[in-house]
């Protein structure tokens, strides 16, 4: 698929890989669809696109809200008059271990809201954002790309019992999208990133960071420059579909 002229949704695009992806995007002549919750991150990523004499709206909304998803998408379709391309990136983290006891004694354990709070947005947002576009893609009868943000926690981490299960089930869906809608000329593919540099990242103690860095074999974090470019990459490719790319500096969980 041609970058130049399509449209980009892009889900958790207010900061980190979601703007990285955005502005590389826009750039390379995509109309991007700003997606968050945050309305005000949202207008100063609009205005940067805007600055670079790109194309966006911002669209506000709680991915794992149905009512506001199915809204938001058919807001998209009303300004741009297509989708083309989604961007699965909107995504939280509530580490913590399953159980966890001193001396014997159970001390602490995974909250259900902890459990629920990310599975909704990781998995059930994954869900009902690809359902939507998928609609709206068949409806087109263009064809299209959906590209989900698994990571390489999906094999299992500890501290991430919430997060590793719900970044699995994404590998999961991406693979069976990709089979149930290649029909229709829609693929799916999915990026499963390592540790790269983002605003949470940038929060961590020097000595943390020095600690991951050591274990990658490229010795250093990654960019969100190396998620976007990948991202273009897929949905260049049109023989790119069913697989979920590790983008990871060679690390494995």
């Amino acid at each position: 698929m041609q970058i130049e002229n399509s449209v980009v949704a892009i889900t958790g695009a207010a900061q980190g890989l979601g703007k990285a992806m955005a502005i590389r995007l826009a750039k390379s002549g995509a109309k991007i669809a700003l997606i968050d919750i945050n309305l005000e991150k949202l207008e100063s990523v609009l205005a940067d696109i805007e600055d670079a004499d790109g194309e966006a709206i911002a669209v506000s909304m709680n991915v794992a809200n149905e009512a506001e998803v199915e809204k938001g998408f058919a807001q998209i379709h009303q300004e741009f008059g297509q989708l083309d391309v989604l961007v699965n990136n909107a995504g939280i983290i509530r580490d913590g271990l399953l159980v966890k006891s001193q001396s014997g004694e159970l001390v602490d354990r995974m909250s259900l809201e902890q459990w629920q709070q990310v599975i909704d947005i990781n998995l059930t947002g994954v869900f009902l954002c690809g359902r939507a576009a998928a609609e709206t893609m068949i409806q087109q009868t263009q064809g299209g790309v959906i590209i989900n943000m698994s990571s390489i926690s999906r094999a299992g981490n500890v501290g991430q019992s919430n997060y590793s299960a719900a970044k699995a089930g994404v590998a999961a869906l991406t693979t069976t999208w990709a089979k149930e809608l290649a029909r229709y000329n829609i693929r799916c593919a999915a990026i499963a990133p390592g540790y790269i540099q983002t605003e949470m990242t940038q929060s961590m103690k020097p000595e943390v960071i020095n600690k991951v860095e050591s274990m990658i074999p490229l010795s250093r974090m990654g960019q969100g420059e190396h998620i976007a470019e990948t991202v273009e990459f897929i949905i260049s490719n049109d023989y790119v579909t069913g697989r979920v790319i590790d983008l990871d500096g060679g690390l494995r969980i």
